[in-house]
């Protein structure tokens, strides 16, 4: 790529040299900014939840190129009118002064319904430069790092409308704020779409992953011997020599306790490792969420779990509920979570990946997706195949062996996601401060 024939010093370290002709401002000089700060601010009763209302915008709405609205809330038209300057419109470009995602920026391309902020955003309006030139000049590395020296607060960070208002920033001529805008919209919309398909990649690996899984643990790895029918749905036809019971008949099932949190001394200095019911998400789990005292566990329904057993998740947010882990030291766990024992007929990895192949079947035992739980009879209904422990060796093996082809696939993928991530990042950062010249 080209770059310009001169060139001058910006005054700002991080920006380094910049174009002779351009000219270094700041975001006062190019635009307002409006929060919903004093007499703008708002209260739960003034939420409407029937969808009458004008869009309150937050951070997770937030998107590059536009908005999501999945999932919002409403503010009434009477508080929504109130507050004319903090409207929503296209172009308007949002900015997180607020909150963990603080720095977070979007350029409002498209907007289908009326909308305001909610107390976390700032709104930049009368903007007297190329909108979505300045919308890339804040998202670059450099003025992030005007970010990062001012945020303050350590519980809610929090930066304030005068800070961002001092963000200084490189500003070429319009015709060249115009031809950038076009050539990062084109730039990364091509690197976002390869971001996406490699995301959609690893989606891909993990349903192999799962087919893999559940063909190993309910058809066997022979595909020559002789099938019979289950007579359960679940599995369908099995292997001929295998047999199928309820899993509370070959294991010992139990739930888990949490020690009153009220009682300082049973979290404080604690030795025994105790689990709650997000860990299933690391399907082996190899550290405590926290530790408890015995006096703990002596005083309250918390029990021990044997090492290499498999927990269960009986409640959970999001998809939490279902999921199977095992817990690769002895531990205790809360009463959300199921803890599953077997006796020396099943390998209990085998179990693991028994259960983690029928996750969606455990699940609709508690309702799929509505808030209903998962309770100790339901997972000691679930039908199991038994089969010779050799043979559930061999499936192990199998699977694990599989495992580290997509392990191996994975990886590389998610190397490349960060590349093209890095990529993106550091293109914006040179285009906008004139390092390379794409005017023409």
């Amino acid at each position: 790529m080209k770059k310009y024939e001169t060139y001058k010093d910006s005054g700002i370290e991080w920006i380094g040299e910049i174009p002779s002709h351009w000219e270094m401002k700041r975001i006062r000089h190019v635009a307002n900014i409006f929060g919903r700060i004093g007499y703008r601010g708002y209260t739960v009763s003034d939420l409407v939840y029937d969808g009458n209302g004008a869009i309150t915008i937050s951070p997770s709405n937030m998107k590059d190129f536009g908005m999501d609205f999945t999932e919002c809330t409403y503010l009434s038209w009477e508080k929504y009118e109130e507050s004319p300057e903090i409207k929503i419109f296209e172009s308007d470009i949002l900015f997180v002064k607020t909150g963990s995602t603080y720095g977070k920026s979007a350029i409002v391309r498209k907007l289908s319904k009326e909308a305001t902020i909610n107390p976390q955003i700032v709104v930049l309006k009368d903007i007297s430069c190329n909108n979505i030139f300045l919308w890339y000049s804040i998202k670059s590395p450099f003025v992030q790092l005007q970010v990062e020296e001012t945020v303050v607060g350590g519980t809610i960070p929090t930066i304030s409308q005068s800070k961002i208002n001092n963000y200084s920033f490189p500003v070429p001529p319009p015709e060249e704020q115009t031809a950038i805008a076009h050539y990062l919209d084109r730039k990364t919309a091509e690197i976002d779409e390869l971001i996406a398909d490699k995301k959609r990649l690893l989606e891909l690996y993990e349903e192999e992953k799962i087919a893999i899984i559940n063909q190993a643990v309910t058809k066997g790895i022979n595909p020559d011997v002789p099938m019979k029918d289950s007579g359960i749905e679940w599995l369908g036809e099995i292997p001929e020599h295998w047999e199928t019971v309820s899993l509370k008949w070959v294991s010992k099932i139990y739930s888990g306790g949490t020690p009153s949190k009220n009682n300082g001394d049973f979290w404080q200095n604690g030795t025994i490792p105790w689990l709650n019911s997000g860990t299933v998400n690391q399907f082996f789990i190899t550290e405590p969420s926290e530790y408890i005292t015995e006096d703990a566990l002596n005083n309250s329904s918390a029990k021990w779990i044997p090492e290499n057993s498999v927990v269960i998740a009986l409640a959970g947010q999001g998809k939490t509920k279902g999921m199977a882990a095992q817990v690769m030291f002895e531990c205790t766990c809360n009463q959300s979570m199921g803890i599953i024992v077997p006796n020396e007929i099943v390998d209990n990895r085998f179990l693991l990946y028994y259960l983690a192949s029928n996750y969606q079947n455990i699940r609709n035992l508690g309702g799929g997706d509505k808030r209903d739980g998962i309770n100790l009879e339901m997972v000691g209904g679930i039908p199991l195949p038994i089969l010779p422990l050799p043979e559930q060796s061999e499936i192990i093996n199998h699977i694990e062996n599989y495992f580290e082809h997509i392990i191996a696939k994975k990886v590389k993928t998610e190397k490349l996601i960060d590349l093209l991530t890095e990529y993106r990042t550091a293109l914006i950062s040179e285009v906008v401060t004139g390092k390379v010249k794409v005017t023409e």
